[in-house]
């Protein structure tokens, strides 16, 4: 197991058979390899949860799975589905297995089995997975998002039946849950009905990378709860800062930066330990773009009411979450809670009552459609603080519950059941709100850096770039690289975290090509700025680029 587990005892649990009925709806025949001699009683050992796929990096991903028997651990995989010709093995016999399959090569179909030493108890085709590329890659991703997906029956089954039809071939480099992943009180039992059976087949092909909900309760003793049943990174195994606690954490996929908060057991309050850890995982991040996901929304007039005076995760996570994210360029917000599907404008400082909305709070008060107003547009390329976020519910995807459903800040909002498919290409963010029926319902998009048209400027200067601050971190004097196109007016400013502009570094018509500017660490009054993070954003013929700057002492 994972050295740094979240709060709360953890326990053995009861074993639970997968049913036949289970098997023949996927199709799945758990393969014995010939090849190896197997005892007779080893025959009788089965896979009764998993196998599933956690922690996931460009060269490693952990394998779990249950057994009906105490057993050794073995692993065999390889690029070939006939060839498993690597193998990982534990000697200590358990019925909870985990191995960390490491040394594999980025964005590279793996197929593996998995058994004891001296049989294999599953591992046909459907047993594979793509590692994802090294961190900074841009490429094609796509991701699905569940959220209160924890109640079996038909509801769950046609969720998750539509995103399957939906994705066809292509399948997902990764999937979320937004919390509450088995109802009611999140038990062993509960986990294996309402998580590990139904969704049997995508856990064993994509990495799953979930949240706590407040269904997911804590249970004494091993092995019995959220935080025994997930692998999650504490130790920034998958990228970013290390959290100390699977409560909350972050990882990198190709461009995107993952942060996963905790909205249940962990303080909420500026000074806690989640939230000094989000300052800095942010701070450190390069990536193009940042998801934040968590289980209790900052806005929603679904099931839940965000502005309902006991909901207090909902307020805290409001008023002391979104004005860091803001500042430090957050730009989608994924939740689950109340069993509705919502969907907001590109919002910033907006942190209070859904009577304190003001049309100022709107980025881009349109709908953000591609077929409708068009996407919304963030005019830096990277991270830049105050363009706005757009905050997703989507707590229907295995129950729905109502709700007036009029908070103003949504643009859609839906008593229906569905999951979330988000796609991004390099600076291009499309998410898609698939309901149970396998039909899209809403969506939006966002455009950065150099695909955002700004209407009454120039044609977007095509090879406009900011190369960066350097060094970073630098003590003293930044020197800021970046490259123009053609001839034309430049402005280069230094904005802190709360989105001010502390120093205007250049300002004036230059020459094409390979430009420099320097700044100095100084702010407008000519006296050195405090250490911390800012951002330098250059603007050019109606673009921003943005990079980070990172002051020491």
């Amino acid at each position: 197991m994972s050295p740094a587990r979240g709060p709360g005892a953890q326990e053995a649990r009861p074993v639970e058979r997968r049913s036949p009925a289970f098997a023949q709806f996927f199709g799945i025949a758990l393969a014995l390899f010939a090849a190896v001699p197997v005892p007779h009683c080893a025959r009788a050992t089965i896979v009764s949860r998993g196998p599933y796929l956690q922690r996931g990096t460009p060269t490693s991903v952990v394998v779990r799975w249950r057994t009906s028997d105490a057993t050794d651990t073995r692993v065999l995989w390889g690029t070939d589905s006939g060839n498993l010709s690597s193998s990982a093995t534990n000697a200590a016999a358990t019925t909870e297995h985990e191995i960390d399959l490491t040394g594999l090569d980025p964005a590279t179909r793996y197929w593996y089995a998995v058994g004891s030493t001296t049989a294999l108890f599953a591992g046909d085709t459907t047993h594979t997975f793509v590692t994802p590329p090294v961190a900074g890659t841009v490429q094609p991703v796509r991701a699905w998002i569940v959220g209160d997906s924890g109640l079996p029956g038909a509801v769950q089954n046609d969720v998750r039946d539509a995103f399957l039809s939906y994705t066809g071939a292509r399948g997902a480099d990764l999937w979320l849950m937004l919390g509450d992943n088995a109802y009611n009180s999140g038990t062993d039992s509960e986990y294996q009905n309402g998580a590990f059976a139904p969704y049997a087949l995508p856990l064993r092909q994509w990495v799953l990378w979930p949240t706590r909900g407040n269904h997911d309760v804590l249970h004494s003793g091993a092995d019995n709860d959220y935080y025994e049943f997930f692998t999650l990174p504490s130790l920034a195994e998958a990228g970013g800062v290390a959290s100390g606690s699977e409560a909350y954490y972050s990882f990198d996929h190709a461009n995107l930066h993952f942060v996963c908060l905790d909205s249940e057991g962990s303080s909420r309050l500026p000074g806690g330990a989640m939230m000094i850890w989000l300052r800095a995982d942010l701070a450190a991040t390069n990536q193009d773009w940042i998801i934040a996901f968590w289980h209790q929304p900052p806005y929603s007039k679904g099931s839940h009411d965000s502005d309902a005076g006991y909901e207090n995760q909902m307020r805290e996570m409001r008023e002391n979450v979104l004005p860091v994210l803001d500042s430090l360029g957050v730009d989608v917000v994924l939740t689950g809670h109340s069993h509705s599907y919502e969907r907001s404008y590109l919002l910033r400082r907006h942190y209070g009552l859904s009577n304190t909305l003001a049309d100022s709070m709107k980025v881009d008060a349109g709908d953000g459609r591609r077929g409708g107003d068009g996407p919304y547009g963030k005019p830096a390329a990277q991270q830049a603080p105050f363009e706005g976020a757009v905050y997703v519910v989507a707590g229907s995807s295995s129950r729905t519950g109502g709700g007036t459903l009029d908070h103003p800040v949504m643009v859609s909002s839906q008593n229906v059941a569905g999951s979330l498919v988000l796609d991004v290409n390099g600076e291009a963010l499309d998410m898609r709100f698939l309901n149970s029926a396998g039909a899209v319902t809403d969506s939006f998009a966002i455009l950065k850096g150099s695909l955002v048209g700004v209407e009454g400027a120039p044609a977007p200067a095509s090879g406009f770039a900011l190369h960066g601050a350097a060094p970073l971190p630098a003590r003293g004097s930044v020197d800021l690289a970046y490259r123009l196109p053609h001839p034309g007016r430049v402005k280069v400013a230094i904005y802190d975290q709360e989105g001010r502009r502390i120093a205007t570094v250049a300002e004036g018509d230059e020459p094409s090509g390979e430009r420099r500017a320097r700044w100095d660490g100084r702010g407008t009054s000519g006296t050195p700025v405090a250490a911390g993070v800012y951002f330098a954003v250059v603007e050019f013929m109606g673009e921003r680029r943005a990079a980070r700057v990172v002051l020491t002492p």
